[in-house]
């Protein structure tokens, strides 16, 4: 742990990101309330706990650095020079400001809320459905199955619902752990601990890009934004000739896009427009470019528009149709499967070149080493999502050279308006309409504008500023903001390679000629759509970027803003959607599965997750991961 001196240094730290600044009709004490007011630092200590020893001690290292440099006695402005000339020290940085308007008291509530107009979480009432049991762990477990589903999110949910039904016994596998409607208090930083793959927005191991994924019992379907959309026909022929998937762009693939759209109750009757939606209509209508409402995997009987807001959070009311809820329970209640969460798979087990079961081991809800998990079974499915089930299969030393490789993305640049009025963004579906103007571009490889969930740590620490006070003047108006993201389908790709201790980590270059091009077109199209909304200011989210003010030069803007390098230090880019990183395709060499699913080397073993995915699909994926995953169910059951 860190030592009594690094403590104190973090505290100053705290204290100098977010420092007490007088201001005139402070009325609510917003100006005057350091980050260690909130209890920044003590959330941060604890962020530091979790984190791997050597990590922990790079951190103390760097706050022996900073004390090195003369950060204990040095006045405010001066640590401020000694922070700007540290660079090492961004990450901390957001830390500080994830937590400083992100953190909440025993009331549920943050001191800063009330500045930033941001009510809170709406209570719902759990809607009382069925509970899905877990087997319990006592001790270690060797399980016979017909087949073993990794992971239980949009794709290993659905398979293994689809395998139960068929009659199969099958056994389900989560690393994560399963939460219901009861446990989803709608808190972000509470819920990146419990829902979000390692513990909430995590960077690429060159720190280029922040992903964001789910973790626990249906995985990302829990935590996701119901954004519905099929997969687009241009992709659908590019898998069908030249990867080998050659009815995914025939009728046959129709009726598995039908199936989920049906099974997952989509509407587009619960899409309200928040004034963040409003804006974006109203720039798109003004531009004549091609807007479109949102259907969403949500029960019009459960809807509630103020909890939908904070979705992403996970859902107490019920309403969202996740994989969970539509394909899970029904495959344990009603089918027999078994479920195990907390139990991380170390490797696919193989006898005679074939698929023989699973050793995981499962850790209880307190981080204890638990017990060792075996699973006998003749079909394994990988469904751990991109960026873990590449790893299952390097640890079992089979795949072939691909695996891991392909790793797709669909990197997002933010850029905020503020528009002079209260957005309310944390009202209504996070994500209600968007503008595909642009997606077909460039031969099917452009991009989609969005919108995103409104956060208040997230949010303040993504924003860019130059001084702290600068940033305390954002986050005072911040309720007057709306933020647009811009989604590349990229055409370049990363890799996911396994650490030393057999973790994964995961590697990604913005760097590609034709995606650094889309890239630059997404801000200038965000940009202008802001503007043409009636925005007055405009800031891209870029380190040491400044933002475009009414009656300023919006071209000479979007000119610098194209000047910022695509990297760490430069635009701040995420990531929700990972694909590819195991996909399928005709040839071994550059991919890992057949075309109906079935790896290459490994016969039994089936890849039922994104990580399938040939190329991305450009749109959100959920829907075509389980279109694909259905199609893999079926491919599976017809070779039994």
């Amino acid at each position: 742990m860190l030592t009594p001196d690094q403590i104190n240094v973090l505290r100053l730290l705290c204290d100098t990101v977010v420092p007490s600044i007088e201001h005139p009709g402070d009325h609510d004490g917003f100006w005057a309330r350091t980050a260690t007011d909130t209890g920044a630092d003590q959330g941060v200590l604890a962020l530091i706990a979790g984190l791997p020893a050597e990590h922990r001690q790079g951190i103390g290292a760097l706050f022996d650095a900073l004390a090195a440099h003369g950060f204990t006695t040095a006045p405010q402005a001066a640590r401020e020079q000694i922070l700007r000339a540290i660079p090492e020290t961004g990450p901390l940085i957001s830390m500080i400001l994830l937590m400083t308007y992100g953190l909440t008291g025993p009331d549920g509530r943050n001191p800063n809320w009330s500045r930033l107009g941001y009510p809170g979480p709406a209570a719902a009432t759990a809607p009382g459905g069925r509970t899905l049991p877990a087997l319990k762990i006592d001790g270690d477990q060797d399980l016979d199955a017909d087949a073993v589903v990794i992971g239980s999110g949009a794709g290993g949910g659905l398979i293994a619902g689809r395998l139960a039904a068929a009659g199969l016994r099958v056994v389900v596998l989560e690393a994560g752990r399963h939460r219901t409607e009861a446990d989803f208090h709608q808190l972000e930083l509470a819920a990146y601990q419990a829902s979000y793959w390692r513990g909430g927005p995590a960077p690429t191991a060159d720190a280029n890009i922040t992903l964001v994924a789910g973790a626990g019992v249906g995985g990302g379907t829990v935590i996701n934004w119901t954004n519905c959309l099929k997969t687009r026909d241009g992709v659908r022929r590019q898998w069908a000739t030249e990867h080998g998937l050659t009815d995914v762009a025939t009728g046959a693939f129709d009726r598995h896009l039908d199936a989920v759209w049906r099974e997952l109750s989509v509407t587009d009757r619960c899409s309200e427009f928040n004034r963040i939606h409003e804006a974006m209509a109203r720039g798109a209508e003004s531009l004549g470019w091609s807007f479109a409402t949102i259907f969403r995997n949500w029960d019009e009987k459960r809807h509630d528009a103020a909890v939908a807001g904070h979705l992403g959070f996970g859902d107490p009311s019920g309403a969202k149709q996740s994989s969970l809820k539509v394909y899970l329970e029904p495959a344990v209640l009603d089918h027999g499967a078994r479920l195990i969460d907390g139990c991380r798979v170390d490797r696919i087990l193989v006898s005679g070149g074939r698929a023989a079961g699973v050793v995981g081991r499962w850790t209880s809800e307190d981080g204890r080493a638990g017990a060792a998990v075996t699973v006998r079974a003749p079909i394994v499915v990988v469904a751990a999502g991109a960026l873990e089930s590449p790893g299952v299969l390097l640890r079992s030393g089979i795949g072939g050279p691909a695996t891991g490789q392909y790793l797709r993305l669909h990197p997002c640049t933010v850029t905020m308006g503020d528009y002079g009025t209260d957005m309310r963004g944390w009202w209504g579906p996070p994500q209600a309409g968007l503008v595909d103007q642009f997606a077909e571009a460039d031969d099917g490889y452009g991009f989609l504008m969005e919108s995103v969930q409104y956060a208040t740590g997230l949010g303040a620490s993504s924003v860019p500023f130059t001084t702290p006070a600068e940033h305390k003047e954002a986050m005072a108006g911040y309720r007057d903001s709306g933020s647009f993201i811009g989604l590349i389908r990229d055409h370049g790709h990363g890799r996911v390679t396994l650490g030393p201790a057999g973790d994964t980590v995961a590697w990604y270059d913005l760097t590609d000629e034709r995606d650094v091009r889309n890239t630059h077109r997404a801000l200038e199209a965000q940009i202008h759509l802001h503007r043409a909304a009636g925005a007055r200011r405009i800031q891209a989210f870029a380190r040491g970027l400044g933002p475009w003010t009414e009656g300023e030069d919006l071209e000479a803007y979007i000119e610098r803003v194209k000047r910022v390098p695509l990297r760490a230090g430069g635009m701040t880019l995420f990531s929700a959607h990972q694909m590819g990183s195991c996909r399928m395709g005709t040839d071994p060499a550059t991919s890992v599965a057949g075309p109906r699913g079935e790896l290459h080397d490994t016969p039994g073993v089936w890849i039922g997750d994104a990580s399938a995915f040939p190329t991305p699909s450009g749109t959100n994926p959920m829907i075509t991961i389980m279109a694909l995953a259905s199609r893999t169910a079926e491919n599976i059951t017809s070779a039994v």
